[in-house]
Order: structure tokens, then sequence, then C-alpha cells
């Protein structure tokens, strides 16, 4: 049989014969296989609809040369051509069916399309309306529970009350009063800067107190115990659910609404409000101090002024805002600590976005309170 001989190697060979068949020779080892691919790249391919590959030649095969094999082989029958193997021995043809198996099993798929923009929408409803849903299910559930709480006061943990009443009020005294200190000495110092080229030093009292007791004084709270104790809430709950320890609360009977949500909630309703007082006689004793020092008014003079210009409104106005910015913290918190998935990092992002969520809640419904004020004309 004359051939044409592609590539003469007595150690890996392939070469086309005059009867079109394709011969393949001597060792298809690991340390041949670059040589062989590069003749490979360079072969010239009968041009006919199926192939005859005489395998016969082959002194040793290995994984590598097998999978070489394959690879040309997929890429012939990919062009439309059928391939027929001749020749081959029965340890061979084992080792090409290994192959071809690791070769399906390993195939790596195109990667898909990216989604369009309609598409990405879509998907980024479907994701917040299912987070919306688990939200709503998480307020359901902590209603009903406080409502069966409510019905039996018994079932409230006291202890839990009183040490989140310590952790998230008594040791959060420091932060609030000396925050509103400065913030009631800066909002008198600025007042004074516009009021005495006026000659109306005295209504430094009306700017202080109604800004502190009505605004600053419960938004300013709410935003240190958000930051504070709602960072808290979901770390807290969210080590536990990566530890399982909620799972195994609910394993024993135990629910972790009535154990970890509810005092929380309770404790906040009780502590802000006490600590927007605290925050509101802090703040006015900054701005008396620099009103005082600024524009000369005596302190008996602003407590006077004060007692007569200040309504009762303004306090009650800020004081009520206080409880509901307590249950959103709360409820934020314990919400994202729940969420906690998977491991340690979960806590963390989590913990990010209960604060981040708290803030912004008690900014849109302190905004919604200022409007319906103002609609009522309060």
């Amino acid at each position: 049989m004359e051939e044409e001989t592609f590539a003469k190697d007595v150690e890996a060979g392939i070469s086309l014969g005059e009867d079109q068949v394709v011969y393949s020779s001597g060792y298809w080892t690991l340390p041949h296989l670059a040589n062989l691919e590069r003749r490979l790249a360079r072969f010239p391919w009968p041009k006919t609809p199926e192939l005859i590959w005489d395998l016969g030649g082959i002194q040793a095969v290995d994984t590598g040369g097998a999978w070489l094999l394959q690879r040309t082989l997929n890429a012939l029958q990919q062009e439309g051509r059928r391939v027929v193997l001749r020749r081959l021995s029965p340890a061979q043809a084992e080792l090409m069916r290994m192959v071809a198996r690791s070769w399906a099993e390993g195939h790596i798929s195109a990667p898909p399309a990216q989604p369009g923009r309609l598409e990405r929408i879509g998907l980024l409803v479907w994701r917040e309306g299912i987070q919306l849903q688990e939200a709503l299910a998480f307020l359901g559930e902590s209603v009903m529970t406080l409502l069966r709480t409510f019905a039996r006061p018994r079932t409230l943990r006291l202890q839990a009350l009183l040490k989140r009443l310590e952790l998230d009020g008594y040791h959060s005294l420091p932060i609030i009063g000396l925050l509103l200190f400065l913030v009631g000495t800066v909002i008198a110092y600025q007042g004074a800067e516009q009021l005495r080229p006026l000659g109306a030093d005295i209504f430094v009292v009306d700017l202080v107190g109604i800004s502190m007791l009505r605004e600053i004084a419960p938004l300013v709270t709410a935003i240190v115990i958000a930051g504070r104790s709602g960072a808290a809430y979901t770390a807290e709950i969210g080590t536990m659910n990566v530890t399982e320890e909620l799972d195994a609360l609910r394993t024993i009977g135990i629910s972790p609404q009535e154990l970890l949500v509810i005092p929380r909630i309770a404790a906040l309703v009780i502590a802000l409000p006490l600590l927007t007082v605290f925050g509101d006689l802090i703040g006015v004793l900054g701005g008396m101090l620099v009103a005082f020092g600024e524009l000369g008014i005596r302190y008996t003079e602003f407590i006077s002024r004060f007692r007569e210009q200040i309504a009762l409104r303004h306090y009650l106005i800020g004081i009520g805002k206080a409880p509901v910015f307590a249950i959103i913290i709360a409820l934020v918190g314990c919400y994202q600590g729940f969420q906690v998935r998977g491991s340690v990092e979960s806590v963390g992002r989590n913990t990010t976005t209960s604060v981040v969520q708290a803030i912004f809640l008690v900014i849109v419904f302190d905004a919604l309170f200022s409007i319906l004020l103002s609609w009522w004309k309060l």
C-alpha cells in the first residue's frame, strides 16, 4: 500500500493513504501531544462524508492521546462527517469509551445570553415582590404574637424586657445626651447669627424649643437607636440563625417571636419616648447656654419665654412619634436577623441593610407626620 505520508515520525505519526484512509502510528502519549496537535491542525483531511481512521499502527496510547483523538473525532463529527475507527485494540477501545464519557460529562455549555432590559426589570420586580411578601408575613406574625401577648400578659418575658431596657435605654443615655446637646448648641448659635442683626434675639428661644421638641430630638434619637440597637438586633438574631439556635428553639416548642421579637419591640416602645424626653431637656439646655453666651439672654428669661411661647402640642407631637419609630426600628432589625442565610458574611450584610432601611423608614414616616400635621394645622 502506497501512502502519502503527511508526517514521518517514528514516535508518533499520522498519514493519509492513497485509498483516502487516515493512518495513525507510533506513540500517542503525553510527551508527544504538542507535536501531534500541530500536525493535526495542518492535516489535509479527505473531503468525503465518511472517513475511515485506522488506528492499528498505534503502539501505545495513554489518556492524553485518547483525549486528543476524541477531541479530533468530535470536531470532525461537528462538520457533519461520519468517522469510522478501525483496528482498535480492546484496551484502546475501552480507553476511548472512558474518555468519551468524561468528555460528555465535562462538556461546558456556552454562557447564557445576557437578559434584556425588560427581563431584568421583571426579575427585579419579582425579587422585590418576594421580599415584600416575606416582610408582610413577618409583620403579620409579629402582630398576632403581640396580640396574644396582650391577651395573656404572663407570656411576656419580663427578664428579657428588662435586659433590653438596660441595653437599649439606659446605656444609650450618654450618646443621646451628647449628640442632642451639640445639636441644640448648633441650632441656637446659627439662629443667633441670623436674629442678632434684626434685633430679634429673644426669638432664638422659639427656634430652639419648637425645632428641638417637635422634630430634632425624636428624629436624632431614633436614628441613633436604629444604628445602635437595630443593628444589634440583626446581628444577634442573625448569628442565632446561622448557628441553628432558632431551629433548636422551634424544636423544643419555644416561639422565636415570643422570645426575641416581642421583648425587643416592647423595650424600644418604652425606652425611645423616655430617651426623647431626655434629649429634649439636654438639647434645650445646650440652646440655653448658647443664648446666654452669644445673645446675653438670661436663664430665667429664656425659661419664661419658653413656657409662654412653646405650646404643649409640640412636645406631645415629638413624644407621639417616638413609639412609631421604635416599632419600625425593632421590626426591621428583627426581620433582617431572621433573613440571614448561610454564613457569617450574611450577618454583616443584613446588619448594614437593617440600619439603612430603618433610618430610611424613620425619615419617611417623619415626613408623613409633618405632612399630616400640616394638613390638620397642628
